[in-house]
């Protein structure tokens, strides 16, 4: 096992380069086994969910390998369609490839997926929409089975804009017969990604980024590409509000400011600066920030829950209260207990959390209970008073890849250590 060890109240300064996308890399990782080519993802970032969902794709019979940065998936000689628990109970994103084994294999046993406890996050919306399309679908003994024989194209709209749905949904209509709509459709980066990518192999997708996505099924997809993925926002959006806890100048690459509007402008008028351009943003923090009063989490463009832990742990050390509402997940501030170790001043009630900030959070032994949580308890690390350790860095290194040396190079005090 291991933990972070960091020293906090260091000002963070520097340039960082955003890795890939964890939430763009699952997902196309999935959507290649249905090309029947080669598809070389470019500057892609060694995720432990990346290395799982590597397995999971060889399991079922593709060719995974590595030249340097760039991921390589040759699924000319697929075989495969059952996912097993011991591989997918490790990963939340092994659901993507319900979707992709059926279009392809036309027949899909896949295990309940894993990954972070932050909720129920339940997939029926998924399973509905592949059987708006035709699709048989079972529920039984842990594992969803599917067939794909009678299959068309139709039209279906999301009772809630879901992400993971909208991939699934768009991802088996590709190979499926006749136009499909797909409406109420989630307008997150990583859709339109995902439709750029298949629109390269071959696949007829349009409107993705809008509310309504339009799919006109191939035969197959059998062109070898190379592509590379969009940065990562969420990795993106932790770094800005790490420095705006800790203060300081930094400058992120490989980052879009559109991508992370909501936040950019909670922090602008919390007396953050920012210069803009088309793939850097450059941020200065001095001083202690005002708190930004009221965050609701939202779909895309809003404040995304993959951000409300870190935005908890910044409004504990802002001037004044912020009421920070949780619209997705309704076990999701599993982190304010840790933090309230450090002296954070913090009231929950159902899915509201209350924060007075405090003038300093103090050092403490505190342990991560999901990805995003732990990024959270990082960054009220850096700001702390004192030494802070971390436990349960394995969640933290299924979104963050050597989240200690990035730390490191804006000029933080961090390392991992054995336990």
């Amino acid at each position: 096992m291991e933990r972070f060890f960091i020293q906090g109240g260091k000002a963070l300064r520097g340039e960082l380069k955003i890795d890939t996308a964890k939430n763009s890399i699952l997902p196309l990782m999935a959507a290649s086994i249905m090309v029947e080519g080669v598809t070389t993802f470019q500057n892609v970032t060694r995720y432990s969910d990346v290395l799982v969902m590597s397995k999971i794709i060889e399991s079922l019979g593709a060719v995974v390998s590595w030249d340097g940065d760039s991921l390589i998936i040759d699924s000319r000689e697929l075989s495969g369609s059952s996912v097993l628990n011991e591989l997918a109970g490790k990963l939340r994103a092994s659901v993507f490839l319900l979707g992709p084994v059926l279009a392809r294999q036309k027949t899909a046993k896949i295990a309940y997926p894993g990954g972070c406890e932050i909720g129920l996050r339940p997939i029926d919306i998924h399973l509905d929409g592949l059987k708006a399309l035709g699709a048989k679908v079972i529920d039984k003994n842990g594992y969803i089975y599917a067939s794909a024989d009678k299959m068309r194209g139709g039209d279906y709209a999301l009772r809630f804009a879901s992400v993971g749905a909208t991939e699934n949904i768009m991802m088996a209509a590709v190979l499926t017969k006749g136009q499909t709509r797909i409406y109420n459709a989630a307008k997150e980066p990583e859709i339109v990604d995902l439709a750029c990518y298949l629109n390269k192999c071959g696949a007829k997708i349009s409107g993705a980024g809008s509310s309504v996505i339009t799919i006109e099924g191939v035969k197959k997809l059998s062109r070898s590409v190379k592509f590379r993925p969009l940065g990562d926002r969420i990795i993106a959006g932790t770094m800005l509000l790490a420095c705006a806890a800790c203060g300081g100048e930094i400058t992120l690459k490989n980052a879009k400011a559109e991508h992370n509007e909501a936040l950019i402008a909670k922090l602008s008028q919390s007396a953050c600066q920012f210069d803009i351009k088309s793939d850097k943003i450059k941020m200065r923090s001095y001083g202690r920030l005002k708190s930004f009063g009221s965050v609701e989490t939202a779909t895309y463009p809003g404040i995304p829950t993959d951000l409300q832990p870190q935005i908890v742990a910044l409004q504990c050390v802002s001037d004044g209260c912020c009421m920070i509402v949780e619209n997705l997940f309704e076990s999701r501030f599993k982190h304010a207990a840790e933090l309230m170790k450090m002296g954070a001043d913090i009231t929950l009630k159902n899915n509201v959390c209350l924060t007075r900030g405090r003038d300093k959070l103090y050092g403490a032994e505190v342990k991560a209970s999901d990805l995003r949580g732990g990024a959270a308890l990082v960054i009220a690390g850096l700001a702390a008073e004192g030494y802070t350790t971390v436990e349960g860095v394995e969640f933290i290194d299924r979104g963050y890849y050597e989240l200690e040396k990035q730390i490191c190079l804006l000029g933080g005090d961090m390392k991992r250590e054995k336990i």
